[in-house]
């Protein structure tokens, strides 16, 4: 249930040089899903526990990371009749805030955009341009000028997000025809205030961020020319900012904390709440069985292998 073996495809059994090398790689992760494994499986073992902290007023985000057809969409987007995790984390999150609607008053805000070569559009209103993000007052990250949406009807939201998701900017490749080449961000900001009158007014705001990251896979392996290569650039370039920051938080503080480099890429930018500091942070990382896309899965399960090793200070 936590390991993941992977063996090396191209090894030559008459390679006198590597003969003792192993050709297996082990890796260990909290949990592991086979092929098997259900989207009601996978959200129960990975998002659940999670919406019960964004309520008591701490940030939470959920990467789904890994190269291209993989099922990353899938994952957190789903179909209509095997719904993924965006909704399957909103119902259950509208539930637990029904539960408390007698001791406090919340609203819930979400907006969705993607980041598509290092600018941010929205993809609830696609008409808007690009747009900017600023900083406010108290330091935390904006997004000028994005449409916020305020429901509490999970089906109102699928319609949304399947809406949405049609604006992404999806380009055919040579390894997958209908690949998302941006990273969409799906951002629920959850606000609750008692309703007994006390002297002291106390807010709680819980971020949930959902970010299903564009792939990860080489260029090679798309044989991507002229525009396509930019993009890839670009997605890759902010994928290794996002590497980056991963590593400078997952290393064991020495005699000086490493500098973290939240300002690399729009998205580690917009994400600084959410990988450091006091939230939880959940990666799921996949990868394809095939044999030729083994180089990708050996990078994929390198760079979860390191996100595993964060220890943030609240």
């Amino acid at each position: 249930k936590q390991r993941v073996v992977l063996m090396d495809p191209s090894q030559d059994p008459d390679d006198i040089l590597r003969a003792n090398r192993s050709r297996e790689k082990t890796f260990v992760f909290d949990v592991v899903f086979d092929h098997r494994a259900t989207q009601e499986e996978v959200y129960v073992s990975t998002t659940k526990s999670l919406i019960e902290g964004v309520i008591s007023g701490y940030n939470a985000t959920i990467f789904a990371y890994g190269p291209t057809g993989a099922g990353k969409t899938y994952t957190m987007l789903g179909t209509d009749c095997e719904p993924g995790i965006y909704i399957r984390t909103l119902e259950d999150l509208f539930k637990a805030l029904e539960a408390t609607a007698e001791e406090t008053d919340y609203t819930v805000s979400m907006s969705y955009l993607e980041i598509y070569n290092e600018v941010i559009r929205d993809l609830l209103n696609p008409s808007s341009g690009f747009l900017d993000l600023r900083e406010d007052s108290r330091g935390s990250i904006q997004i000028a000028g994005i449409t916020e949406v305020s429901t509490t009807n999970a089906q109102e939201i699928m319609q949304l997000l399947t809406k949405g998701n049609k604006q992404r900017t999806q380009e055919p490749t040579a390894a997958n025809k209908t690949s998302s080449r941006s990273h969409a961000v799906l951002q629920v900001t959850v606000t609750q205030k008692s309703r007994r009158q006390a002297i002291g007014e106390e807010m709680r705001t819980g971020k949930l961020f959902m970010v299903d990251l564009a792939g990860s896979e080489r260029a090679a392996q798309t044989q991507n020319r002229g525009k396509r290569m930019k993009e890839g650039a670009h997605i890759n370039r902010s994928l290794l900012a996002l590497g980056n920051c991963i590593n400078a938080l997952s290393e064991k503080g020495g005699s000086r904390a490493q500098f973290v480099n939240f300002r690399d890429s729009k998205l580690t930018r917009l994400l600084k709440d959410s990988l450091g500091g006091n939230s939880r942070t959940v990666m799921i990382a996949h990868i394809s069985p095939a044999s030729t896309s083994f180089e990708e899965s050996r990078m994929t399960l390198i760079y979860a292998y390191r996100a595993k090793n964060i220890k943030t200070q609240v």
